[in-house]
C-alpha cells in the first residue's frame, strides 16, 4: 500500500505594520477631508470658479465611493434618509431652472455642497482620531488666514471699508469679503467644543488659547452675521457644556472685550457702529443693510408667486429687479486686498432659507432645510444620551451645524469658503448618525 506524500501549501507571511505606523494608518482615509481645509488656505484667483479645494473635494467623494465599493462601508438607514432628502428639492429645482445651463451649474454645486461631501466626510470619518484631526486643521486654517486678516488690518493693506483698506479677508480677497470671517468663526467654534469636551488639560489650554486669539481677526473682519452666529452658537455650546461653566466662561469673555475694546481701544469707534448698524432699519441705516433687507422682501415677494417650487435654481438674479424696490441699489463696491476696484452685483438675498424660498419654494425648505433641522435633533438626542469619550468632537460638530443654521440667516452659499459648510455638515452627520460615534459614545 502506497501513502501519497503530504502536500506542502506555502503561506506568504504577512509583514508586521511597524509600531511608528500604527497611529498613523487609521488616519489615512480622512486626509482627503484635511486636504480640502487646508487647500482653503491658498490664495484664491479672482474670478476663478474652480479652486484646490472643490478639486480635493471631488477627490473625497471618490475615495469615499472606493471605500463602499471596496470594503464595504455603509451608510445607516437614518443616515440615507437624512443625507439624501436634500437629492428631491434639488432636483426639482433643477427642472424649474429657467436654461439648461442653469440647471447643470446649479444641480452640480447643491449637490456638491449638501449631498455627495457630507456623504463623504461621514463615511470616511471613522472615530475620534479622524474627527478631531479634521477639527484641529479647521483651527489651524483659521489661525492662519486670521493671521493674515490682522497684518491687513494692522498694514492697511486689506479690503475697503469706509474708505479705508482696513476690512480682514485673507487670502480670499473683497469678492468673498464673508470668506475669511466664516473660517475664523468656525475655528473658533471647533475650539471650544475641544475645550470644553475633552479631559486633557493639555488640549483645553491650546483650544481656549486658540479660540481666544481667533477673536481678534474675527472684530477686524467687520462682519455682522459671522459676530451673531459665533456668540450665539459658543453661548449655546457653553450651556449644553453645562450651565455653571457657562456663567464663568461668559463673564471672562466679558472682561476680555471691555480690556481690548474700552482698555486698549481696538477699532472701538469702527466696531461700535457696525454693531450699531445691525438694528438701524428705519434710522439712518446704512446702503448693506438697505440693501440686504430690500432683497429679503425680494425673496419673499418671489415665493409668494411660486409658493410649491420657487423660480427654479439660479432664478433670483433674473427674477431680482421684478420683485425688488427702488430701493436696491445697483450692487457694491469691493476694492483692496491685491484687487482693483469692482462693482458686484447683488445676485443673492444673502440668506439661505430665503433663497431656498424663492427658488426651491416649499418643497426646497421642506427637504433641504428639513435635513438640516433633523441633523441638528439627532446630534443634539445623541448628546443628550451621553458622549463619552467622543464628548469634545460632540461638542465641536454639533455647534459647526449649528454656526452654519444661524449663519444662514445673513449669509448663502457662494465663494471658495462654501466648501467648509459641506466639511461642517458632514462632520455633524458623522457625529448624529454615523454608527462607529455610536460605538464610541458608548465606550466608557
Amino acid at each position: 500500500m502506497t501513502t501519497s506524500p503530504a502536500v506542502l501549501t506555502r503561506t506568504t507571511p504577512t509583514r508586521p505594520v511597524p509600531p511608528r505606523l500604527r497611529p498613523v494608518l487609521p488616519l489615512l482615509p480622512v486626509l482627503p477631508v484635511v486636504a480640502i481645509v487646508v487647500l482653503l488656505g491658498l490664495p484664491v484667483r479672482a474670478g476663478g470658479s474652480v479652486t484646490p479645494a472643490d478639486a480635493a473635494s471631488a477627490l473625497a467623494v471618490l475615495c469615499a465611493l472606493g471605500q463602499a465599493v471596496l470594503r464595504g462601508r455603509r451608510l445607516p438607514r437614518t443616515a440615507v434618509l437624512v443625507l439624501g432628502l436634500p437629492v428631491v428639492g434639488i432636483a426639482l429645482a433643477a427642472a424649474g431652472a429657467a436654461t439648461p445651463g442653469d440647471a447643470l451649474t446649479g444641480l452640480a454645486r447643491h449637490l456638491q455642497v449638501f449631498v455627495l461631501i457630507p456623504v463623504a466626510v461621514t463615511l470616511l470619518v471613522r472615530d475620534r482620531r479622524g474627527a478631531r484631526l479634521v477639527l484641529w486643521s479647521l483651527v489651524g486654517l483659521a489661525l492662519w488666514q486670521g493671521g493674515i486678516g490682522v497684518k491687513q488690518y494692522l498694514t492697511g493693506t486689506g479690503a475697503s471699508y469706509q474708505g479705508t483698506f482696513v476690512r480682514a479677508v485673507g487670502t480670499f480677497g473683497p469678492s468673498d469679503v464673508m470668506g475669511m470671517a466664516n473660517v475664523v468663526a468656525l475655528g473658533i467654534v471647533a475650539a471650544t467644543g475641544l475645550a470644553l469636551g475633552t479631559r486633557s488639560g493639555r488640549q483645553r489650554l491650546v483650544a481656549v488659547g486658540c479660540a481666544a486669539v481667533l477673536l481678534v481677526p474675527l472684530a477686524v473682519s467687520f462682519s455682522r452675521g459671522a459676530w451673531i452666529a459665533t456668540a450665539v452658537t459658543c453661548g449655546a455650546v457653553l450651556l449644553l457644556a453645562g450651565v455653571r461653566r457657562a456663567a464663568g466662561v461668559f463673564a471672562a469673555v466679558v472682561a476680555a472685550g471691555v480690556v481690548l475694546v474700552g482698555g486698549f481701544g481696538v477699532g472701538a469707534a469702527q466696531l461700535e457702529e457696525r454693531l450699531t448698524s445691525i438694528t438701524q432699519v428705519t434710522d439712518a441705516p446704512d446702503q448693506s443693510v438697505v440693501d440686504r433687507y430690500t432683497m429679503w422682501a425680494a425673496a419673499a415677494d418671489m415665493w409668494s408667486a411660486d409658493p410649491l417650487t420657487g423660480v427654479g435654481l439660479k432664478g433670483f438674479p433674473a427674477h431680482r429687479d421684478g420683485h425688488a424696490s427702488l430701493a436696491l441699489s445697483s450692487g457694491s463696491d469691493t476694492e483692496g486686498a491685491g484687487q482693483a476696484f469692482v462693482r458686484q452685483p447683488l445676485l443673492s438675498p444673502h440668506n439661505m432659507y430665503l433663497l431656498l424660498l424663492s427658488e426651491q419654494g416649499l418643497v426646497g425648505v421642506v427637504t433641504v432645510a428639513g435635513g438640516w433641522l433633523a441633523l441638528l435633533v439627532c446630534a443634539l438626542r445623541r448628546l443628550r444620551r451621553g458622549a463619552g469619550p467622543v464628548r469634545d468632537c460632540a461638542l465641536a460638530a454639533g455647534g459647526l451645524l449649528m454656526w452654519q443654521l444661524v449663519n444662514f440667516l445673513y449669509a448663502d452659499i457662494g465663494g471658495p469658503s462654501t466648501v467648509l459648510t459641506a466639511v461642517c455638515l458632514g462632520l455633524a452627520a458623522w457625529w448624529a448618525l454615523s454608527g462607529d460615534a455610536g460605538r464610541e459614545a458608548g465606550a466608557r
